[in-house]
């Protein structure tokens, strides 16, 4: 999953080492749940969320295999998990701009402002899912 994290072009991070393994590992073991898309034993996409804080954590996808259904179905699963655990909103945060802007707007996310780094806060509530469901 961490080299597909470093593979990305946008929404890159300014410092590799901000995200150890350990995270990785405590956000999908103790917060919420994550998934996986592998292409012949290759992990080519994956997605987190933190049901704790009520928030998407990651959804990355090596760029050789954009375009081709991946994050849409690695979105697809993680939110359908989310609203079948609570049906509080849940947060997201991206650069404004991106692909990554325009795939959340095309899932159904309303943005609702900035955070103080840039990035377009997103929500999507309960009623939303349904509906793009």
């Amino acid at each position: 999953m961490q080299v597909v994290r470093h593979l990305v072009k946008e929404n890159t991070l300014s410092d590799p080492n901000l995200v150890p393994d350990k995270d990785v590992a405590f956000y999908i073991s103790e917060k919420g749940k994550g998934w996986v898309c592998e292409v012949d034993g290759q992990v080519v996409g994956f997605s987190i969320i933190d049901l704790k804080e009520r928030s998407v954590w990651a959804l990355f996808v090596d760029p050789e295999f954009e375009e081709k259904g991946i994050g849409k179905e690695l979105h697809r699963l993680m939110i359908d998990w989310y609203f079948e655990q609570t049906t509080e909103k849940v947060v997201l945060g991206t650069s404004p701009n991106t692909r990554a802007e325009r795939f959340y707007n095309l899932q159904g996310w309303t943005p609702v402002g900035s955070y103080a780094n840039g990035e377009i806060k997103f929500e999507m509530h309960y009623e939303d899912w349904l509906r793009v469901r």
